[in-house]
């Protein structure tokens, strides 16, 4: 016999067709993750095309805050929809603004476009976990880790290249149009095998109040790290406005979670201590992760001797240093019970290779850079997949599409206000913005001493992580039997 069980009367997936499916969602994340890196190559080739370059920064910031806004939402309406739908909707957005850039006769319409890509990616890179979590459960779910981290690699290493080749060599518009096959690709393999997708049927309702304050209150904020030390100063009354509005916010939606009926995010999932815990440490790995990326660079054109453009090869070590840890830990966690120790060793090796990065600021060859930045990748690599898996073996099924959107949210927030925080220590010393890709001619055109509160602060903040893993509750990983549920066909 090889007919599959039926659950429900529907036949179960079978191992080939749940690879299809992760291998169409980790695709459709690709797509996301590109639209990060992709556009700030092309940015002065943009400006020179469409005028009015002075609004060249909100082609990043438009997607940065819509995407980041959106990632809770499409966990709590993939609960309520279900996954094929909501992440059928989110794909359809991402190429319907996709779309409107590629065609873009001016910047307003740019901007425009690139806020209703944020709409639509936020949400695949919420869903994609989501989706996952649904096939495999939490014991065997840590190997796909590796993937994830992998996926992220590419986008960052062959966003920037793609980009600056698209826009020197074709168009910049080609930078959107590559979407549309990419992502009706997506739809394509996953269509079927999701119709089948295992999840919890549960009657939900959305918030809409709550969504709205969540929506305007993570807006503002970012808003504030985004504009502050940069566009103005932080102690502005734009950046103090902003701060203090979104703060008015943040308590309202807090309230309404109090209040509402069925909140955005449930009162039972935020009291949980393994959510709790593992989400602020996502976040704060983050926030060295993502400001790593953006002076790490810096770091190599004023000591290493290396120019804007050649300067990200040295990213290379802390990408493969992050897949590596990543596809180790993976392999680790369904063979140990005290699955958090890996976490936590890995923030003691990021810690160490960042108290040597410190003490050896402006000292360091290209090869003890690489080294280190590998170490410090490795370490990081180890964290994700236990704060990850830890978070979503915390909740049951139901609440799977929220905890993990709420993940999205806070790793993208912890990102933006790395970029923030270093970017204060970076203006107040005198340093170029990691942004502006200042080409350094000499080894001692950059004090090295700001570069020693970077690391520092990296350091700090990792340290803040290895604490809160410490008191994060430990909670046995559940196994296939456990996982299974049965499914609710769209």
């Amino acid at each position: 016999m090889n007919e599959r069980p039926l659950v429900n009367g529907t036949p179960a997936l079978s191992e080939q067709e749940k690879n299809v499916i992760i291998a169409g969602v980790l695709l459709s994340m690709l797509l996301a993750a590109l639209d990060q890196t992709i556009v700030a190559p092309a940015m002065p080739t943009i400006g020179r095309a469409l005028g009015h370059a002075e609004y060249l920064p909100w082609v990043v910031t438009a997607y940065l805050l819509t995407a980041t806004a959106m990632a809770p939402l499409y966990g709590k309406l993939s609960d309520i929809y279900g996954r094929r739908r909501t992440i059928f909707a989110a794909i359809f957005i991402f190429l319907a603004g996709s779309l409107i850039s590629a065609l873009a006769p001016g910047m307003p319409t740019l901007i425009l476009g690139r806020a209703v890509q944020g709409l639509g990616g936020g949400g695949l890179f919420a869903l994609s976990q989501t989706v996952i979590g649904d096939l495999v459960p939490p014991r065997e779910r840590a190997r796909y880790a590796a993937w994830i981290s992998g996926t992220w690699a590419v986008a960052s290493i062959a966003g920037p290249l793609l980009g600056g080749t698209f826009a020197e060599h074709l168009h910049w518009s080609v930078i959107f149009w590559i979407n549309l096959p990419l992502g009706l690709a997506a739809l394509a393999i996953i269509n079927n095998p999701l119709k089948k997708l295992p999840i919890l049927a549960r009657e939900h309702s959305l918030d809409g109040a709550g969504a709205t304050l969540l929506i305007a209150a993570t807006a503002l904020l970012l808003l504030a790290l985004t504009w502050g030390g940069s566009r103005y100063p932080w102690l502005s009354p734009v950046i103090g406005g902003l701060i203090g509005c979104s703060a008015v916010l943040w308590l309202l939606f807090a309230l309404r979670l109090r209040r509402a009926a069925e909140p955005l995010i449930s009162i039972e999932v935020l009291a949980n201590p393994v959510v709790r815990y593992g989400t602020l440490a996502m976040f704060l790995l983050q926030t060295t992760s993502v400001g790593l990326a953006v002076y790490i660079p810096v770091y190599a054109q004023s000591f290493n001797g290396l120019s804007a453009s050649g300067s990200g090869v040295v990213m290379i070590g802390l990408l493969l240093g992050t897949v590596f840890g990543a596809t180790t830990s993976g392999r680790t966690i369904p063979r140990v019970t005290h699955y958090k120790r890996l976490a936590m060793a890995g923030c003691v090796l990021s810690g160490i290779g960042l108290i040597a990065l410190a003490f050896l600021a402006g000292r360091t060859s290209l090869v003890t850079l690489e080294l280190l930045t590998v170490v410090v990748g490795f370490g990081t690599g180890l964290t994700f997949p236990v704060a990850t898996i830890s978070v979503q073996n915390a909740v049951d099924q139901a609440h799977l599409g929220v905890v993990t959107g709420l993940l999205t949210f806070l790793r993208s927030l912890g990102g933006a206000l790395g970029v923030a925080l270093l970017g204060a220590i970076v203006l107040g010393n005198g340093l170029p913005l990691g942004g502006e890709h200042v080409q350094v001619t000499g080894a001692a055109a950059l004090p090295a001493l700001p570069f020693t509160y970077i690391f520092i602060a990296c350091m700090v903040t990792t340290a803040l992580s290895l604490v809160l893993f410490h008191f994060m509750p430990q909670k046995p990983l559940r196994g296939r039997a456990e996982h299974d549920v049965a499914p609710m066909v769209e």
